[in-house]
């Protein structure tokens, strides 16, 4: 559905067309009705993009049609939070006038925080200089008298820093706040508040699970951190550099010291486990020391590859957190030779859009 056409009316029966979508798609697999986990209907995005579009001496975001591929001008987002929706017009209002910051401006990226902060990336078709530097510090200022705000520009083979790359969340789970180092142009859940459900879920349907945790793919340790207190330790893997810096940084905020994050893919790690292949990044860690009844998996839209869903289906309990619908089936059609799925879960992290999140709790057949 366009920006521009979004309406919180809709909501409510949009919702009802996923969850029965949802539900048929995996009768083969379970019985269960899916627990549904509800988005505030708007400005519930924390994390927006727009192309920005020049039109003689004015300036305006842009989206476009997912079917037409037309243009659409588009001032403010429903879907959006209230801080980003703010930003949008403020910062297109100080641009317009000023071409060291406007010229072959082709693209602003929005992050934001439930407290406030913001961070923001201006995205040019050349590169940038000391006059546009200059443009920027005071850009900043401004924008920073209506809230903590950041800014980066950015070019091909170019970035400029002005003050820091990241903002921090304060995210509430289960009566707790953890602190979370969200980095520029790195990947965070968007919709905060179902994204403190879904941990919450997790959370839920592994309280009496014993032993240790094995989490793949697990990005700024989102759900490695609140995890952690359901189990003895937690061993954790995330290929991307600038998320395992993050995640470093958030088990220190957060002061937890029973997580070990790995710098590995999920297909090395199944080669190191199953005494396939070593290495070096492994040096010091007792892989045989660790007791992981339990397996938490959250991977991108393509789903398990065939040697770690082999791998996988060797746990006892699976935590299976999905973006893709069609890939979880695909991969269910081999887990349920060896797993029941005991809970089942939709989580409606993107409103007014096809998209659905799900989460499947199996634990081994008797």
């Amino acid at each position: 559905m366009r920006a521009d056409q979004l309406s919180t009316d809709l909501y409510p029966t949009q919702l009802e067309e996923k969850v029965a979508r949802i539900r048929e798609q995996f009768a083969g697999f379970t019985q269960l009705s899916p627990e549904v986990f509800t988005s505030e209907p708007a400005h519930y995005r924390q994390r927006a993009e727009f192309r920005v579009w020049h039109e003689g001496d004015e300036l305006f975001h842009i989206m476009f049609d997912a079917h037409s591929k037309e243009k659409y001008r588009v001032d403010q987002y429903l879907a959006a939070d209230e801080r980003i929706n703010h930003a949008m017009q403020v910062i297109i209002d100080y641009l317009r006038p000023r071409p060291a910051l406007r010229k072959k401006l082709f693209q602003i990226d929005y992050l934001s925080t439930l407290k406030g902060e913001l961070l923001i990336s201006l995205i040019y078709h050349r590169q940038l200089d000391e006059e546009w530097i200059n443009e920027a510090k005071q850009l900043k200022a401004y924008l920073n008298q209506f809230g903590d705000t950041h800014l980066i520009g950015r070019a091909r083979k170019q970035k400029i820093v002005l003050d820091q790359e990241f903002v921090v969340e304060s995210l509430p789970v289960a009566g707790r706040h953890y602190q979370f180092k969200q980095i520029e142009n790195s990947f965070t859940q968007p919709n905060a508040g179902v994204n403190s459900k879904m941990i919450e879920w997790a959370l839920d349907v592994t309280v009496d699970n014993k032993g240790d945790l094995l989490e793949l793919y697990c990005g700024l340790g989102n759900f490695s951190l609140p995890l952690a207190q359901n189990f003895r330790r937690v061993l954790a893997t995330e290929i991307s550099k600038p998320s395992v810096a993050a995640a470093q940084y958030n088990i220190a905020a957060n002061n937890i010291d029973n997580v070990t994050i790995l710098r590995m893919s999920s297909e090395e790690f199944t080669a190191a486990i199953t005494g396939q292949q070593t290495f070096s990044r492994l040096e010091g860690i007792d892989l045989a020391s660790y007791q992981c009844d339990t397996i938490l998996v959250d991977p991108p839209r393509a789903g398990l590859d065939d040697a770690t869903l082999e791998m996988v289906s060797g746990y006892q309990n699976i935590v299976y957190i999905s973006c893709n619908p069609d890939t979880l089936a695909d991969n269910l059609a081999v887990l349920q030779h060896t797993h029941e799925i005991k809970r089942f879960a939709l989580f409606d992290q993107f409103p007014y859009t096809h998209h659905v999140e799900t989460g499947v709790y199996l634990v081994r057949k008797a």
